[in-house]
């Protein structure tokens, strides 16, 4: 893409760098200014002195990276990070947005602006804004591939209101899988050991050459955090920029991944894929999977027993949950029909497997 290559360009000319944050925080916190802006403007002007890789990835991508304000006549709102995808559209988490009645966003150099929330998707903790007017800033755009582990990160965020922060890392995992709404979970995820605290989230997570691999999710500032992947955050952006929602692919199954005591009582061999735990009334799985019908008793430890094990889906092995939670997320859409290896009652066999749509929240 012509943006991402003149974002390397740039950072090519300069030398490189990264950083990363997280976590949505309510306003008038230790730590917060409406002088924040001039926080930044000196924090620019101190890594601009600076020979790092760090400040140069800081020059490449910190105009792009906005604060976010939430207001709610119902709630004292909050504050997170988002940055800056195209002409008009800036990306955040749903959890930045949720239950506000007014947004603002501010760019390093601008006054605060209005925004209004395109769409939000609380499944992926993904959300949409639109600001009338930009400054002249290029983009961010998304890597190409999945980040190996051990790459080196960056986050530029908002922490406890002090904008225009960073943090380094590295990627320290890949398709991990989040807690989300009524108990599903988003795949996918990348770990990091950026440090990410309250008023990062939604920030972006960027590697040397300045390009995202995720939208920053959840941290503590301890050396454990999480993002929103890029290819999840490619597919459910444009759905809500387009309509203002996203449909998640929807087995209709309560899953867990096969654990050692669960093979033993279920004469698993080899002792790894997806159990299915119970089939949900009139969900896609109905008729075609098979839940729990008993349980039994290992090293004193009650687990189910009866339900199919899920060993592939389409061309792809899911030896874990995770596994089978990416693909369902990144390679299917509702209403496609998918081949699923299971094995049942001790005996492989394959069945077709009709997607639905995730329940509303």
């Amino acid at each position: 893409m012509k943006q991402s290559l003149t974002r390397r360009a740039m950072l090519g000319a300069l030398g490189a760098g990264v950083a990363a944050t997280a976590g949505c925080q309510s306003p008038g916190t230790a730590g917060e200014s409406d002088d924040a802006a001039a926080d930044r403007s000196a924090s620019g002007e101190a890594v601009a002195q600076s020979e790092s890789v760090y400040a140069d990835v800081y020059r490449a991508v910190a105009d792009a990276v906005v604060s976010i304000r939430v207001f709610s006549d119902a709630a004292p709102g909050g504050q997170g990070s988002g940055f800056l995808i195209d002409d008009e559209h800036i990306v955040t988490n749903e959890h930045v947005v949720a239950g506000g009645d007014e947004y603002y966003v501010r760019f390093a150099d601008t006054g605060w602006r209005s925004a209004t929330v395109v769409g939000a998707d609380v499944y992926s903790d993904l959300a949409v804004l639109r600001v009338g007017a930009t400054p002249d800033v290029t983009p961010l755009s998304f890597v190409e591939t999945e980040p190996t582990v051990g790459t080196e990160v960056v986050a530029i965020g908002n922490p406890f209101g002090l904008s225009g922060s960073v943090s380094a890392g590295i990627v320290s995992g890949v398709d991990r899988t989040l807690q989300s709404a009524n108990n599903f979970s988003i795949a996918d995820a990348v770990q990091t050991d950026a440090p990410v605290n309250p008023g990062n989230s939604g920030g972006p997570l960027v590697t040397l050459d300045g390009d995202v691999v995720g939208v920053i999710n959840s941290g503590g500032g301890d050396n454990v955090a999480f993002a929103i992947s890029a290819p999840l955050t490619q597919r459910v952006v444009p759905a809500l920029i387009q309509s203002g929602d996203y449909d998640h692919p929807y087995m209709g199954v309560g899953l867990q991944s096969v654990s050692p005591r669960l093979a033993e009582a279920n004469d698993l061999e080899p002792a790894s894929g997806v159990y299915i735990d119970r089939i949900l009334d009139g969900g896609p799985a109905a008729g075609v999977l098979q839940g729990s019908d008993g349980s039994a008793v290992v090293s004193g430890t009650e687990v189910p027993t009866g339900g199919d094990v899920v060993r592939q889906m389409g061309d792809t092995p899911t030896p874990t949950r995770q596994a089978l939670g990416s693909f369902l997320a990144l390679e299917t859409s509702p209403g496609e029909t998918v081949d699923v290896a299971i094995e049942r009652d001790g005996t492989r066999e394959t069945v077709e497997l009709t997607l639905g749509t995730r329940p509303e929240p």
